[in-house]
């Protein structure tokens, strides 16, 4: 049910169904039209997002957004 795993040089821990699903439920990944991973016109909520995770070795898919905006519909 649960398992622990190293993620980013650091031992976690992670319910086996949901391992490295992150991404599919993240609205970050969707993608967004302001998701800009590595670059300096990075989304700030996205950029904090990370920021806070890489801090605190984990890892937080973003459901509900005010800025979401699908490229799709751009």
């Amino acid at each position: 049910m649960f398992e622990q795993y190293e993620h980013h040089g650091t031992a976690v821990w992670v319910q086996s169904a949901l391992k490295g699903k992150h991404r599919e439920h993240c609205l970050c990944h969707a993608p967004c039209q302001h998701f800009k991973p590595n670059t300096r016109w990075n989304c700030p909520m996205a950029q904090e997002n990370y920021m806070m995770c890489v801090r605190n070795n984990m890892v937080l898919p973003v459901w509900e957004c005010p800025d979401f905006l699908p490229i799709n519909e751009c």
